[in-house]
Formats: C-alpha cells, structure tokens, sequence
C-alpha cells in the first residue's frame, strides 16, 4: 500500500506548519522524512495517521483517499518516541490490544500476539510487564503491536530517539530485518538524524520549514545535493563560497578545478566537497591553511582547517603524528569529488 500526499498543507492557529507538500511513497518503500526541529516532519506523519486535518490537498493510502477517515478506519500501524505502552497490561495484552478492538476472536488474537512478538525477538517475555523490559525491548513490544494488525502502512515517529547509541545501532539492524520480512508494508519513518536515514531509507525526503527541499536515494542526495541546506543536513559538508570562471572556480583567491561547472561565468556558487573526500598534503585542488581543531575518533580524526577565514574539514584515517595545533597544512581534493551548488542560504 502506498502513501500519497497531494499538495497537503496543515496549520494551527493560522500559522503553517506543512506547506503545500507533495510526495510519493511507493508499495514496499521505506521513505525517511529527514529534517530539523520544527520542518514539517511529524506533521505530515500525523497527517496520514488523521490525528491532524489538513487545511487543503489529499492524503491517499493506496489509491483511496483517506483524508475524511478516522485513524481506526484507515489500516495503519504506529509506533511513537515514547512507545506508548500501557503500564497496567502485560506485554501480550499491549500487542493484543488493537486487534480486540477490531473484536477479532480470541484464537486469532492470541495467534497473531505470538506472531508479532516472535517477529520481534519478543516471544519469551509475553507475560512481563513494561516496567520489567528495557528500553530497547519496550520499543520491539511497540513495534509488534503496530505490526499484530497487520497493516499496509507503518508510520514510525522517532522510533529510537530515547536509546542509547549501542541500543540504536541494533534496533536499525532489527528494522531493516523486519522490512525484508514485510516487503509489501510501506514504511514512513521520521527522525532528524541523518545516519538513520542513510541507514535504513531506501529515499530520503529532507524539509525544512514547512516544505520539501529535495528527495531521492541516500546515494543520490549524499553524492549530488540538490542545494545548501540537503548538502549540509545530509552528512558532513564543505561548503565553500566561490566565483565561478570559463573553466575553474576561484576560491579564497585559488583557482580550483572541478567536475560540474552549470553556473554562468561570474556569478557566483557553493563548491560542496565532502570531508571524507579531502586529503592532507600535496594533491589536486591545494589549499594551504592553518589547523584551528583536531579531533580523534578513535579510526579517524577529523582536521578543521582554516584557510582564508572558511572552515574546511578532513576527514582521516587515524594519524600516527598528527600535526599540530597552528601548524601550517595543505588539504586537497579532486576535481570530480565537488559539487557546484547554487549560491544561497542554507537555512532559507
């Protein structure tokens, strides 16, 4: 089942909070919606789930419109920041509780129960309470009661905002299993970090104030940014302000070769050259500079270089003698691994 938004906006109190947003999710798809604090995100997620009415546009699950419906009417699993678990029931009746309201018989509840909590890794501890699970199984209890009404849609709300990084990491690895499991359920993901996103989506929508800056594959937004604002919230990024001439870029009073060269000679544009990318020493595209931060990452260290009052950052495999706070260094990178991008504000 796939999920349509056709030109939804929301707002409260007068005050737009989704904006004309248009975007496809595709039968079996997982779509990330990426962006910060405030873009737009949870909205449009909560949109589909009918807990907010949009002001204009239509939302379709499948080809039939469901803007009208009720959240219990539209066939949609859900699984929210907080899991939302009740803390009187044990775990079973948490996983159970959706399908006793659609009063399905018991036989078919209590098999359905088993099968959401074994997806999960959750079958030996039907009978505990919340309080007696960790975060990280309080979120598979979560995750199997949205999948025990087996829907065609599942929306996830910053599903693993409250675990630790380790807790993190395993629980990405646990829904991408689940994905291969279900591949006809359509999965809308919300988060504002960028690693889950990369991780886990097979294309990332990225907003930002209201509305869609860009989407695609991760590859696609991490290698040819469309703007400013996707090559900085997408990964790590320099984004160098330069003028473009006939056949380079000049920056910092350096002519610099590069891969794409679209804008018009004279105007002026943003090289995005990714710290990976970025090499200390002689090489393509010299820049000489002073390091401001070095910081160890246990395989890498990443360099913060300033060269003519702009930041450029590298990204290393670990250095046995790393240079010096204030000791002149030359970063380089190849032509083909920049980006022209338009000039503008990141944040616009």
């Amino acid at each position: 089942m796939g999920i349509r938004f056709d030109s939804v906006t929301v707002a409260y109190d007068g005050t737009v909070v989704l904006d004309d947003f248009d975007l496809t999710v595709e039968p079996g798809e997982v779509m990330a919606l990426l962006g910060p604090s405030g873009s737009g995100k949870t909205t449009a997620l909560r949109a589909v789930a009918g807990f907010v009415r949009p002001a204009s546009g239509r939302i379709r699950l499948g080809g039939r419109d469901v803007t009208d419906l009720p959240p219990h009417r539209r066939g949609i699993g859900m699984v929210v920041q907080s899991y939302a678990l009740f803390p009187h029931m044990r775990v079973e009746d948490n996983v159970a509780f959706g399908l006793r309201a659609r009063r399905l018989p018991k036989d078919e509840v209590r098999e359905r129960v088993s099968e959401a909590l074994e997806m999960v890794g959750m079958a030996g501890h039907a009978r505990r309470h919340p309080r007696e699970l960790s975060g990280g199984q309080q979120q598979r209890v979560a995750i199997a009661r949205a999948l025990a009404i087996r829907p065609g849609v599942l929306l996830l709300d910053e599903p693993l905002s409250a675990l630790d990084a380790r807790l993190r990491s395993g629980m990405l690895g646990e829904l991408a299993r689940l994905h291969r499991e279900l591949p006809d359920v359509s999965i809308l993901y919300v988060t504002h970090d960028q690693h889950e996103a990369l991780t886990l989506a097979d294309r990332i929508a990225v907003m930002n104030r209201a509305r869609l800056r860009a989407c695609g594959t991760p590859r696609e937004l991490y290698r040819a940014p469309a703007d400013e604002f996707t090559a900085s919230f997408v990964g790590s990024a320099n984004l160098l302000p330069v003028t473009v001439g006939e056949h380079t870029v000049r920056f910092a009073g350096t002519e610099l070769e590069t891969g794409t060269a679209d804008a018009a000679p004279g105007s002026r544009a943003t090289l995005c050259v990714r710290p990976h990318l970025v090499g200390l020493g002689d090489g393509p595209n010299p820049l000489t500079g002073t390091l401001r931060e070095i910081q160890w990452r246990g395989a890498t260290h990443r360099l913060h270089v300033d060269v003519d009052g702009h930041r450029i950052m590298a990204d290393l495999a670990e250095l046995r003698r790393p240079p010096a706070l204030g000791d002149p260094v030359t970063v380089h990178f190849a032509p083909e691994d920049a980006v022209l991008l338009p000039a503008g504000d990141r944040d616009d």
